[in-house]
């Protein structure tokens, strides 16, 4: 398989993800909460740079470029979705009440502000509303994302290692 299609198929497994998170938001009603979307834009900064990878396709260090992006974007999502999963892991009752939306945040706070919010949780980030074979949503995230980059590192490899 050549490394245009590795990462055309990173950036489809992506838009896989997107799609079923959309599907269960819009479908099945669950809302997602902030730290569920902070994982949604690592998903897509994921697919997004597999993506243009596929596109640009470059030879020489151009691969391992690529390759590095997408690994610090998966990193990212990985330890949003590990936060997202410890916060649901806390008693109840540890976790700070629901607080203000993300779109409110965002008008009246600075960007800094809004993801260190954000990243400490609230009860809506607490609440597991979703599982599939015991793992919430954040858990089959981060199995996703920590594919997704082990993924990203072996579809582009630098020339002398995919001359082997």
């Amino acid at each position: 398989m050549g490394r245009r299609t590795a990462n055309l198929l990173g950036f489809l497994a992506c838009v896989a993800l997107m799609a079923y998170a959309l599907y269960s938001e819009h479908i099945l009603g669950l809302e997602p909460c902030p730290l569920c979307i902070f994982q949604r834009v690592a998903v897509i900064a994921v697919g997004v740079l597999f993506l243009v990878a596929a596109v640009h396709n470059p030879g020489g260090k151009g691969p391992v470029f690529y390759g590095v992006l997408t690994v610090v974007a998966a990193l990212g999502g990985i330890g949003i979705a590990a936060r997202h999963l410890w916060i649901q892991a806390q008693p109840p009752g540890t976790v700070a009440a629901c607080g203000a939306g993300l779109d409110y945040m965002m008008d009246i706070l600075p960007l800094r502000e809004v993801i260190a919010t954000v990243l400490t949780g609230s009860g809506e980030c607490g609440t597991v509303n979703w599982q599939f074979l015991g793992l919430s949503m954040p858990g089959w995230v981060l199995i996703a994302l920590v594919a997704l980059g082990a993924w990203a590192v072996l579809a582009n490899p630098t020339e002398r290692l995919n001359r082997r």
